[in-house]
C-alpha cells in the first residue's frame, strides 16, 4: 500500500490467531481462509500476485542438532509444497516465496526446482538495523541493491524504558568492540545469554518464546530485553503495530515479539515490490 499499488482483492491463508487479529485490525478488507491444507486454489486462477512465506521451523538451523525438529521438507516445512501447488494452479503474473537459509543444501535445491527460479539471498541489514538473511524466490525483475543502511540498534531504541524490561541478574562484559558485548550469568544455552551492543545491527529476531529467548541489549550499562516497540521498529513497522486485542485482551509481550520474529522485514519486501511498481507504472505510461 505504501507503494501506491492498487489492491482490488487480497486473500490470505493463516491459522495463527494473533496474526489474524493484527491483520484484521489494520486491514479489515482482507479475506481470510484459514488452513492452507484445506484450500481450493482454482478460485484464484488468474490473480496477479502470489506471496508465500511458509513455515520455516524444520528447515531452520536454529535446532539443527534435534532431528525430530530439524527434518527439512519432511517436517512442518512441507507446507511449502502446498504453496507450490497454489503457484501452479493460479499462475499469477508475479510471485514471491520467502524462507530461511535451509540447513540442508538438498532442501534448498528441491525448493528452487519446485518454484522454478533461482533465489536471491538478501540480508535485511541492507535496509534496516536488523541482520536477517532470507532467501527470496521471485519472478519480479530486481535492480541493483542499495547501499547498506547505516541504522544500528541504538537508532531504534526507546528512551527511559520501564524497569520491568531490565534484568535483575548478574552479567559480565565481554568486549565492547563486538556485537555480542556482554552476557547474562544464567543457567541456559550460550546463545540465550547474549547481550547485544547497541552500536551494531541487531541479530535476527525469532518467533520463539520464554526462557531468555528474547533479544537483549546493553542500555546505559545495564542489560534488558528489547521492548515490543523495538521489535516492531527492527522489522520496519510503526510503533504499536501489534498492540491489538484478541478475545477481549491485549496481545502480551511474548505474543507480540513472536509475531515480529515470524514476519517479513517490511523495508526488504518493499524494495522487492518497488520493481513490480516500476513495471506497472511503465505499462500505464
Amino acid at each position: 500500500m505504501k507503494l501506491g499499488i492498487p489492491i482490488r482483492e487480497y486473500h490470505t491463508y493463516e491459522i495463527l490467531p494473533e496474526a489474524i487479529a493484527v491483520s484484521k485490525y489494520h486491514f479489515p478488507w482482507i479475506i481470510h481462509h484459514g488452513d492452507l491444507y484445506e484450500s481450493d486454489f482454482q478460485q484464484f486462477k488468474g490473480f496477479d500476485l502470489l506471496l508465500a512465506g511458509t513455515n520455516c521451523q524444520s528447515l531452520s538451523r536454529c535446532r539443527i542438532e534435534d532431528k525430530s525438529v530439524n527434518n527439512g521438507l519432511d517436517g512442518t516445512s512441507k507446507i511449502f509444497f502446498k504453496a507450490v501447488e497454489a503457484l501452479n494452479v493460479i499462475q499469477p503474473k508475479y510471485f514471491m516465496f520467502e524462507n530461511v537459509v535451509p540447513s540442508s543444501d538438498k532442501d534448498l535445491k528441491i525448493m528452487t526446482e519446485n518454484v522454478g527460479v533461482n533465489p536471491i539471498l538478501l540480508n535485511s541489514g541492507i535496509f534496516s538495523p536488523q541482520n536477517r538473511e532470507r532467501y527470496y524466490w521471485t519472478n519480479i525483475s530486481l535492480g541493483d541493491l542499495p547501499k547498506e543502511s547505516p541504522l544500528v540498534l541504538k537508532d531504534i531504541m526507546e528512551n527511559n524504558v520501564n524497569d520491568k524490561y531490565f534484568y535483575k541478574k548478574d552479567f559480565k562484559i565481554l568486549d565492547m568492540n563486538k556485537r555480542v558485548c556482554a552476557e547474562l550469568e544464567v543457567n541456559t544455552f550460550q546463545m540465550l545469554k547474549r547481550i547485544y551492543n547497541p552500536k551494531f545491527k541487531c541479530c535476527t529476531l525469532t518467533c520463539v518464546r520464554g526462557g531468555y529467548q528474547e533479544k537483549k541489549v546493553l542500555d546505559k550499562g545495564k542489560p534488558r530485553r528489547l521492548t515490543e516497540i523495538e521489535y516492531e521498529r527492527l522489522q520496519g513497522l510503526p510503533d504499536n503495530f501489534t498492540n491489538v486485542t484478541i478475545n477481549n485482551r491485549n496481545l502480551n509481550y511474548s505474543e507480540r515479539c513472536s509475531l515480529m520474529g515470524n514476519g517479513w522485514n517490511e523495508p526488504t519486501v518493499e524494495w522487492i515490490f518497488s520493481f513490480m511498481k516500476e513495471k506497472q507504472d511503465a505499462n500505464n505510461s
